[in-house]
C-alpha cells in the first residue's frame, strides 16, 4: 500500500472506484501434479464476453500451445496444439513461448524448479492511418502458485486486460482510463473462474500503455496489483526519484522502477520498518497484498496503482513477472543486460539469466524500445 498523496490532477480514486483492503494471500510456489491448463480457460470463455479487436492490430498471447511446432514423443509424428494429431496423446508441455511484434518482444518460460508455467503475457499493437505503430499495449500476470489452476487466472487476465484496454482507447479514453479499464476488466474475469468447489485462482497485474499523444510527446502508462513489475531501462545513472505519484505525470530518462509492488516488504519499507535489502530477506517478502482473484474483493487495486510518465530519451520498457526481478531486482542491472540487444535478443537475455541462476519460478518478460516517438 502506497503513502503517497494526491494533490491535484486526475485523482485516480475517481477512475478506479472504491478500495478495499483484502487478506493477505501466501505466493511460495507448490508445485501440482495436474498439466490440464485449459479447464477453467475453456470455461471463462464461454461466461465473460470478449472485446472486439478491430482489424489491423496485431495482437498475442503467451503460452499458446496452438504456436508450439513439437514432434509428438509417443510416434514421432510433427504437429501443433495440445495433442498428437495422430496419436491423440498430449503433446510435452513446451518450456518456452516467444512472441516478436517487431515493437515488442514478448518470452514467457517455465523455469526450472516449477512443473508447469503459471505465468501469462498479452500484448497489442495499434497502426495510425499510415500503419505506423501508434499504440502499444502489454499485460503481464504471475499466477499464484497457492491457489488453484492459477496458469487460468493469469492467461484470463493477460487477455482480458489488453482487449479491456483497447476497448477503451478505441472510444476516446485516456491512457489512465483504459489501464483502470483494463485491470477491472481483469479483475472480473478472474472473479468468474471460482470452481464448483468454491476454489479460486488468483493472479497478479501488471500492464503498460505506450502511446503517441497528440502535442508529439510520448506516454507510458502503467499500472499493476501484486509484484510483478514494469522498469525503465536506459544508459548512464539510474533515476533517484521514485516512482511518479499517480496524477502527477513525471518524466523518463534514466533507468528506474516505475511500479510499487502490493507486497509485505513494500509495507515493511514504507512504514520505516526495514530498508528494502532487509525487507526483501524477510520469509514474508513476496506475500501478496493485493491480487486478482475472487477472494481479494470487488476492486483489488489501490488508489495509486495507476502512474504516467512522459519519454525525454529512448529507452526500453520492461514489464516483468518476480521470476526475473528475484534475480536482477536493480534498473542499472537489468539495463546491462538488455540495452544494446535486438528487442527479443534482449528479453531472451534477460530470461536466459534468470534460468541460469536457478529459474526457482516461471520468467515473463515484455520489452518494448520506445524512442519518445513510436
Amino acid at each position: 500500500m502506497n503513502s503517497d498523496a494526491n494533490a491535484g490532477g486526475a485523482d485516480p480514486a475517481d477512475i478506479l472506484g472504491a478500495v478495499t483492503e483484502p487478506i493477505v494471500r501466501e505466493t511460495e510456489p507448490r508445485i501440482r501434479e495436474t498439466t490440464d491448463t485449459r479447464r477453467r480457460l475453456a470455461a471463462v470463455e464461454d461466461t465473460v464476453p470478449r472485446q472486439a479487436v478491430a482489424q489491423g492490430i496485431h495482437r498475442v498471447a503467451l503460452p499458446d500451445d496452438e504456436l508450439a511446432e513439437v514432434v509428438c514423443v509417443h510416434c514421432g509424428t510433427q504437429g501443433r496444439g495440445p495433442r498428437c494429431s495422430a496419436c491423440e496423446r498430449p503433446h510435452r508441455i513446451q518450456d518456452r513461448f516467444e512472441a516478436d511484434l517487431g515493437v515488442a518482444g514478448l518470452v514467457t518460460d517455465r523455469g526450472i524448479l516449477h512443473a508447469r508455467n503459471e505465468d501469462a503475457v498479452a500484448a497489442a499493437v495499434v497502426p495510425d492511418d499510415d500503419g505506423r505503430p501508434e499504440t502499444i499495449v502489454l499485460v503481464v500476470c504471475d499466477g499464484v502458485s497457492s491457489s488453484p489452476d492459477p496458469q487460468a487466472a493469469s492467461g484470463s487476465a493477460a487477455r482480458t486486460g489488453v482487449d479491456a484496454c483497447l476497448a477503451a482507447l478505441a472510444g476516446d479514453r485516456t491512457a489512465e482510463e483504459a489501464a483502470a479499464a483494463g485491470m477491472a476488466a481483469a479483475s472480473e474475469a478472474v472473479r468468474n473462474l471460482v470452481g464448483p468447489d468454491g476454489d479460486a485462482p488468483s493472479c497478479t497485474y501488471v500492464s503498460a500503455i505506450v502511446r503517441s499523444e497528440a502535442d508529439g510527446r510520448t506516454s507510458v502508462t502503467v499500472s499493476n496489483i501484486g509484484d510483478s513489475r514494469a522498469y525503465w531501462l536506459a544508459p548512464g545513472e539510474p533515476a533517484a526519484e521514485q516512482p511518479a505519484r499517480p496524477g502527477h505525470p513525471a518524466a523518463l530518462s534514466a533507468a528506474q522502477k516505475l511500479t510499487v509492488d502490493d507486497s509485505w516488504a513494500q509495507t515493511l519499507v514504507e512504514a520505516g520498518a526495514m530498508d528494502e535489502q532487509a525487507a526483501m530477506a524477510d520469509p514474508r517478502a513476496h506475500t501478496l497484498m493485493r491480487w486478482l482473484g475472487a477472494d481479494a474483493g470487488q476492486h483489488p487495486w489501490s488508489a495509486d496503482s495507476i502512474r504516467t510518465y512522459y519519454v525525454e530519451s529512448p529507452g526500453l520498457l520492461l514489464l516483468c513477472t518476480d521470476g526475473l526481478w528475484n534475480y536482477l531486482p536493480a534498473p542499472a542491472d537489468l539495463a546491462q543486460r538488455a540495452l544494446g540487444a535486438p528487442t527479443v535478443d534482449a528479453a531472451r537475455a534477460l530470461v536466459d539469466y534468470a534460468v541460469v541462476c536457478g529459474g526457482s519460478d516461471n520468467i515473463t518478460v515484455a520489452l518494448a524500445p520506445v524512442s519518445g516517438g513510436l
